[in-house]
């Protein structure tokens, strides 16, 4: 509770790490990666928050690119709103490691917890914590549930651009081509039904993300309905 009440109060990213590392390195957690998540597009990770630690047991500096690139169980959110226990097992060599989900952790090897996070929209982010050897009782899976939650929605709060004097500056045209992207129609339809180029459709996407200070159209969709400017 300790932890999880210093990082709602956090003003910048440093402290909200400094309160997650304090309260799992006891329990073997000392692998970290927090990040934004959405159910409706083709990639789940949307933006990356915070990655740390040696994630593929290469001692190799992992960025968000690597980490979404060669991270196998996040899809795994898709089909469960409770946090999970996953474990990697190396068959021949580090590069040929393959992940299972698993009902606790135990015995060595990388494992952890992965902590989806829900709201309004859905899912809206996730944590998850690893390490050699990792505690994994179920007092322990609550309080980092905790955490993870807490840090996922101050680290957004954090991080995420100020959008109310963005999101008052998208024009009525902007807000139109989102919420049709929102309702899940292609560019392309978009651009026959308001009787607009496709050209015209993206480049009012682009202007959408600039305003918003977003970089994926996901990203914009996800703001604009938090703030109640198109609906979900």
């Amino acid at each position: 509770m300790r932890a999880a009440l210093e990082i709602e109060a956090a003003r910048n990213l440093e402290t909200i790490q400094k309160a997650v590392r304090g309260f799992a390195q006891p329990y073997g957690y000392d692998r970290f990666v927090l990040f934004s998540a959405s159910s409706t597009g083709e990639e789940v990770i949307e933006r990356i928050y915070w990655v740390e630690g040696d994630w593929f047991d290469d001692d190799q500096p992992v960025d968000a690119a690597t980490y979404i690139r060669r991270c196998p169980v996040s899809r795994h959110m898709l089909n469960t709103r409770e946090a999970f226990f996953w474990k990697k097992a190396h068959r021949q060599s580090p590069a040929d490691a393959r992940y299972q989900l698993i009902r606790s952790p135990s015995g060595p090897g990388v494992q952890g917890l992965q902590v989806p996070v829900f709201g309004p929209q859905g899912l809206e982010g996730a944590m998850s914590l690893g390490g050699e050897r990792v505690v994994g009782s179920a007092q322990v899976r609550l309080g980092l549930t905790s955490v993870a939650t807490s840090a996922f929605f101050s680290a957004r709060r954090i991080l995420e651009a100020p959008v109310g004097d963005f999101v008052k500056s998208l024009t009525r045209r902007e807000r139109e081509v989102l919420a049709w992207i929102a309702a899940g129609r292609r560019q392309a339809d978009i651009a026959v039904t308001l009787g607009l180029s496709d050209r015209t459709v993206e480049n009012h996407l682009r202007s959408a993300r600039r305003r918003l200070g977003v970089k994926t159209t996901a990203q914009a969709v996800s703001m604009a309905i938090r703030h109640g400017e198109i609906e979900n």
